[in-house]
């Protein structure tokens, strides 16, 4: 069974795909383009990206990159788990600076796509975490920009975790929302 359903943001969707198993392991197709198109997905993916984070607690983002190179993503875990965020940074949207997060896992299977005028970022919830995700665009520096993952303008309701958060420290010192000068380009 293949499913698509949206988060609190409707751009935003959840995608499950049917796994098929047997005393050799299992096995989906977790993308077939004619699917997702058919269930409104129609990003041409180009690229694959693979990040795998050491400890829990590892924090990504909330990072975004600006037209003519910006990227809607499929995002699933292969080993370990993430609670997921998007957050819609698209001016005039009814939902702009809110922002939906689902918990992906290797034992949920579960993917996640995000369109472009979303900032994404995770929050690793295990060890040796293995995150792939596919991209629309290729990564320009140029365009990139980010927001703050704690920003209390978005209020993202991030898992409690034991260890502290490991996070980088360009994304520590992203601006919040408050800052974010508007791409006009997504204005809805």
């Amino acid at each position: 069974m293949f499913s698509v359903q949206s988060t609190a943001i409707p751009a935003v969707m959840v995608v499950s795909t049917t796994w098929h198993g047997d005393e050799r392991g299992s096995f989906s197709e977790t993308y077939q383009q004619d699917r997702f198109v058919q269930a409104g997905i129609a990003a041409s993916f180009i690229q694959d990206n693979q990040a795998i984070s050491r400890d829990a607690g590892t924090l990504r983002g909330l990072h975004f990159q600006k037209p003519p190179a910006a990227q809607s993503k499929l995002v699933r875990v292969t080993r370990g788990a993430i609670f997921d965020v998007a957050v819609d940074i698209r001016p005039g949207s009814p939902t702009y600076g809110k922002w939906a997060g689902v918990e992906l896992s290797a034992a949920n299977r579960l993917q996640l796509f995000i369109p472009a005028g979303f900032a994404h970022g995770y929050l690793t919830l295990a060890d040796d975490t293995d995150v792939l995700y596919k991209v629309d665009a290729p990564y320009a520096p140029a365009t990139e920009g980010g927001l703050l993952w704690n920003d209390p303008a978005i209020g993202i309701d991030w898992p409690a975790l034991t260890a502290d958060i490991v996070i980088a420290p360009r994304d520590a010192a992203l601006p919040g929302l408050a800052d974010l000068v508007p791409v006009e380009e997504w204005r809805l």
